[in-house]
């Protein structure tokens, strides 16, 4: 893990196209100012294992039983 010092109003670039400002320091949280290209998703920690559980969740309720399905096809000769 690479560990920086900022002060407010600085930056920290990543991989040239994404851009992270210190935009306020007060007291033990810290305010980051986020510009990435919309493809790129940006979620806090929490938000993003919560939807990783709700997505795994969908599979697994959504998952169809397939053990019932028979296999049909044209049979060789």
């Amino acid at each position: 893990m690479l560990i920086l010092s900022r002060k407010t109003g600085e930056k920290i670039i990543i991989n040239g196209n994404i851009e992270i400002t210190i935009t306020e320091v007060r007291g033990g949280e810290v305010r980051l100012g986020v510009n990435a290209p919309k493809n790129v998703a940006i979620y806090r920690e929490e938000v993003y294992h919560k939807i990783q559980e709700e997505n795994a969740k969908a599979l697994v309720e959504k998952a169809p039983d397939l053990s019932k399905v028979g296999l049909k096809g044209k049979k060789k000769k």
